[in-house]
Protein backbone atom coordinates (compact mmCIF):
# COMPACT_ATOMS: atom_id res chain seq x y z
CA UNK A 1 0.00 0.00 0.00
CA UNK A 2 2.90 2.36 0.70
CA UNK A 3 4.20 1.68 -2.80
CA UNK A 4 0.83 2.77 -4.20
CA UNK A 5 0.95 5.98 -2.15
CA UNK A 6 4.49 6.59 -3.37
CA UNK A 7 3.33 6.12 -6.97
CA UNK A 8 0.39 8.51 -6.46
CA UNK A 9 2.78 11.10 -4.98
CA UNK A 10 5.03 10.76 -8.05
CA UNK A 11 2.05 11.22 -10.40
CA UNK A 12 0.95 14.32 -8.46
CA UNK A 13 4.49 15.73 -8.69
CA UNK A 14 4.59 15.11 -12.45
CA UNK A 15 1.17 16.77 -12.86
CA UNK A 16 2.33 19.81 -10.88
CA UNK A 17 5.31 20.16 -13.22
CA UNK A 18 3.00 19.75 -16.21
CA UNK A 19 0.83 22.62 -14.93
CA UNK A 20 3.90 24.83 -14.46
CA UNK A 21 5.18 23.99 -17.95
CA UNK A 22 1.74 24.75 -19.39
CA UNK A 23 1.61 28.14 -17.68
CA UNK A 24 5.10 29.10 -18.86
CA UNK A 25 4.33 27.88 -22.38
CA UNK A 26 1.14 29.95 -22.47
CA UNK A 27 3.16 33.04 -21.51
CA UNK A 28 5.72 32.30 -24.21
CA UNK A 29 2.96 31.94 -26.80
CA UNK A 30 1.22 35.13 -25.62
CA UNK A 31 4.44 37.16 -25.94
CA UNK A 32 5.28 35.64 -29.36
CA UNK A 33 8.47 34.03 -28.12
CA UNK A 34 7.26 30.62 -29.30
CA UNK A 35 5.48 30.28 -32.62
CA UNK A 36 2.49 27.93 -32.56
CA UNK A 37 2.62 27.60 -36.34
CA UNK A 38 5.52 25.22 -35.75
CA UNK A 39 3.97 21.75 -35.77
CA UNK A 40 6.05 20.41 -32.87
CA UNK A 41 5.30 23.41 -30.64
CA UNK A 42 1.61 23.14 -31.50
CA UNK A 43 1.54 19.42 -30.66
CA UNK A 44 3.28 19.96 -27.31
CA UNK A 45 1.04 22.90 -26.39
CA UNK A 46 -2.08 20.99 -27.41
CA UNK A 47 -1.05 17.90 -25.41
CA UNK A 48 -0.38 19.99 -22.30
CA UNK A 49 -3.68 21.82 -22.75
CA UNK A 50 -5.61 18.56 -23.10
CA UNK A 51 -3.95 17.11 -20.00
CA UNK A 52 -4.43 20.13 -17.75
CA UNK A 53 -7.72 21.62 -18.92
CA UNK A 54 -9.99 18.97 -17.30
CA UNK A 55 -8.64 20.04 -13.90
CA UNK A 56 -8.28 23.76 -14.61
CA UNK A 57 -11.68 24.25 -16.32
CA UNK A 58 -13.88 23.77 -13.22
CA UNK A 59 -11.59 26.04 -11.19
CA UNK A 60 -11.84 28.76 -13.85
CA UNK A 61 -15.64 28.62 -13.72
CA UNK A 62 -15.66 29.43 -9.99
CA UNK A 63 -12.84 31.99 -9.97
CA UNK A 64 -13.79 35.66 -10.29
CA UNK A 65 -12.61 37.64 -13.29
CA UNK A 66 -9.31 39.28 -12.38
CA UNK A 67 -8.83 41.31 -15.53
CA UNK A 68 -6.83 38.91 -17.67
CA UNK A 69 -4.88 37.25 -14.88
CA UNK A 70 -5.52 33.53 -14.61
CA UNK A 71 -4.68 32.20 -11.16
CA UNK A 72 -6.39 28.84 -11.62
CA UNK A 73 -3.03 27.02 -12.06
CA UNK A 74 -1.90 28.39 -8.70
CA UNK A 75 -5.14 27.27 -7.04
CA UNK A 76 -4.78 23.80 -8.55
CA UNK A 77 -1.13 23.53 -7.52
CA UNK A 78 -2.02 24.50 -3.93
CA UNK A 79 -4.81 21.90 -3.93
CA UNK A 80 -2.40 19.24 -5.22
CA UNK A 81 0.17 20.24 -2.58
CA UNK A 82 -2.52 19.84 0.08
CA UNK A 83 -3.58 16.47 -1.29
CA UNK A 84 0.01 15.25 -1.52
CA UNK A 85 1.47 16.60 1.71
CA UNK A 86 -1.44 16.63 4.13
CA UNK A 87 -3.75 13.85 2.97
CA UNK A 88 -1.38 11.27 1.50
CA UNK A 89 1.91 11.79 3.32
CA UNK A 90 0.62 13.33 6.54
CA UNK A 91 -2.52 11.32 7.19
CA UNK A 92 -2.75 8.08 5.22
CA UNK A 93 0.91 7.02 5.06
CA UNK A 94 1.50 7.13 8.86
CA UNK A 95 -1.59 4.96 9.37
CA UNK A 96 -0.05 2.30 7.15
CA UNK A 97 3.43 2.39 8.69
CA UNK A 98 4.41 -0.41 11.05
CA UNK A 99 3.68 0.41 14.67
CA UNK A 100 6.72 -1.24 16.20
CA UNK A 101 10.17 0.06 15.31
CA UNK A 102 13.34 -0.99 17.06
CA UNK A 103 16.37 1.16 16.44
CA UNK A 104 19.69 -0.60 16.90
CA UNK A 105 19.28 -4.34 17.21
CA UNK A 106 21.86 -6.75 18.60
CA UNK A 107 24.00 -6.32 15.51
CA UNK A 108 23.47 -2.52 15.40
CA UNK A 109 21.03 -2.67 12.46
CA UNK A 110 17.70 -0.92 12.32
CA UNK A 111 14.84 -3.40 12.40
CA UNK A 112 11.22 -2.62 11.59
CA UNK A 113 8.46 -5.10 12.31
Amino acid sequence: MLALIGFIVMVINAYIWLIIIGAVLSWLVAFNVVNTHNKFVYMVADAIYRLTEPALGPIRRFMPDLGGIDISPIVLIFALFFLRDVVLIGFIAPMLMPTYQQIGGPDGAITIQ
